[in-house]
């Protein structure tokens, strides 16, 4: 059987917890950020989970995840 290749933009931007759920980085905390106060640039700095309706196509990008 021949290897599997990895979606390499999707290996920078997902990674797998212990548990085995995949986590992200939630968007807009890229730039503009004055105008967004710093609760709301505290909460955009934590990781989230990809959504179980989506973490079937992130798995099939990252086969060795």
């Amino acid at each position: 059987m021949p290897k599997l290749k990895t979606r390499k933009a999707a290996a920078k931007r997902f990674r797998v917890t212990g548990s085995g759920k995949i986590r992200r980085r939630k968007a807009f905390k890229n730039h503009m950020l004055e105008h967004k106060n710093s609760s709301r640039r505290r909460r955009l700095s934590q990781l989230a989970l990809v959504n179980e309706r989506d973490e079937a196509n992130v798995r099939l990008m990252l086969p060795y995840l």
